[in-house]
């Protein structure tokens, strides 16, 4: 049950009745009628008890995009439901309608289409469908609270998957499926071919020219069927937000960029997420399927504002990658973090793999070092180029370990990861 504010309203006009009318008798008549009216309200309005709710629609979306689905309400009493329905969510979710008027004869069911605009990456839930049926007096109403369970997972927007072409258009070149053909890249070897000018004496097959009478030489092509083991750090540090995105979805865009791009080389693609104990995993996934199950593995992550544990995810890796393999570490470049947690341990992990550390910087950080305004802007420059030179100086002592390190504002971190796993394979160091 619930009271209406027009029986609010009434209620203080018959307060002040008596300040008129000192009469006791007709005070307590008119308590009476306003209590009638209540009671004739009950009984008239629509049994919301007899409703059923059922849904039906899309279950994912990406963030940034819009899913359509619908709720059906279905009325198994014997009475007219008119009432006001109230659909809660999740506020990111983004749902539209939240508010809807029903009138639902006995027996029939009516469908309200919803549609979903999240605002969050994650699994959104319904908490529950509130329904009030008004009576005709408008004094009281008969209400219900009631589950209807439905999780909208919101997958990540990977906005970098416009930089895919182009990049691939670079493999192409480098593995030599393009008339663009490039001698000497790679060393996993790909064919014979007569020799012509210009050609390196080196790649001659003494062998194979001895077989046909004409000089012939190997052609090459860079390795496929690498392993690349994509970590990200789930740590507080990813909770930070760069403008309206938190760092953890710009690594989460970058590592779907990468994972698409070596998938298309012929390379083996793995997620692990780590902060404190292992978040989520994505192994021995095929080609064909590896985003669609690595978006699903980051979907629901949040990040743990905990410590990583630097210890644990070096040994989490290592147990899990025993042939040599492209490590990509997707963190933060935290001098403090660092020297305290995964410097000491790089030498173990780069005798056995090649590590490469990707970063996402801060914009905000290069425009306080610009400002100039006043005392605090000149302060707050000081503040930002020392942050700036102890990034400098990290990145430096990562490289001296033998480490790549890319560092690069959220806009374009996803492209200068994809840049480097190129660079990489072109000097066949994959």
């Amino acid at each position: 049950m619930a009271l209406t504010g027009r029986l609010g309203l009434l209620a203080l006009v018959v307060a002040f009745v008596p300040l008129l009318v000192p009469s006791g008798a007709v005070l307590l008549g008119l308590w009476g009628l306003l209590l009638l009216g209540v009671v004739i309200d009950l009984c008239l309005a629509g049994n919301v008890r007899k409703l059923r709710f059922h849904r039906e629609g899309d279950t994912r979306v990406r963030l940034g995009e819009t899913a359509k689905a619908a709720l059906i309400v279905e009325n198994t009493g014997g009475r007219r439901v008119k009432a006001i329905l109230r659909d809660a969510w999740q506020p990111s979710a983004g749902v539209s309608p939240r508010r809807t008027r029903i009138n639902i004869p006995a027996g029939e069911r009516r469908r309200i289409d919803q549609t979903f605009t999240p605002t969050r990456r994650g699994d959104r839930k319904a908490v529950t469908v509130v329904v009030r049926s008004v009576g005709p007096l408008g004094l009281a109403a008969r209400q219900l609270s009631r589950s209807a369970p439905r999780t909208l997972r919101v997958l990540p927007a990977f906005p970098s998957r416009r930089h895919l072409p182009s990049r691939l258009a670079r493999l192409r070149e480098l593995t030599g499926l393009q008339a663009t053909m490039i001698r000497g890249q790679g060393t996993e070897f790909d064919s014979l071919r007569e020799y012509v000018v210009g050609d390196d004496v080196r790649s001659i097959d003494w062998r194979a020219t001895a077989r046909r009478g004409d000089v012939v030489v190997r052609t090459w092509r860079p390795e496929r069927d690498r392993r690349l083991y994509l970590v990200l750090d789930t740590g507080r540090t990813s909770a930070g937000r760069l403008g309206d995105i938190p760092r953890l979805d710009c690594s989460m865009d970058a590592a779907l960029l990468l994972a698409a791009l070596a998938s298309r080389a012929g390379d083996r693609v793995d997620l692990l997420a780590y902060d404190r104990t292992v978040r989520a995993r994505c192994e021995n996934a095929s080609r064909t399927g590896l985003l669609s199950e690595m978006v699903e593995a980051m979907a629901p992550l949040e990040p743990a504002l905990v410590e990583s544990d630097a210890a644990g995810m070096v040994s989490a890796v290592m147990s899990r990658v025993r042939r040599r393999s492209l490590i990509v570490l997707l963190t933060e470049l935290n001098p403090a973090a660092f020297e305290e947690g995964l410097l000491p341990l790089l030498p173990g992990l780069t005798a056995r793999h090649l590590v490469l550390i990707a970063a996402v910087s801060d914009p905000a950080v290069d425009e306080m070092a610009a400002a100039r305004g006043d005392i605090a802007a000149v302060y707050d420059a000081a503040a930002a180029e020392r942050a700036r030179a102890d990034r400098r100086r990290l990145t430096a002592e990562l490289r001296s370990f033998g480490v790549e390190v890319v560092d690069a504002p959220p806009d374009r971190i996803a492209p200068a990861l994809a840049d480097a796993y190129l660079a990489l394979k072109a000097a066949g160091r994959l």
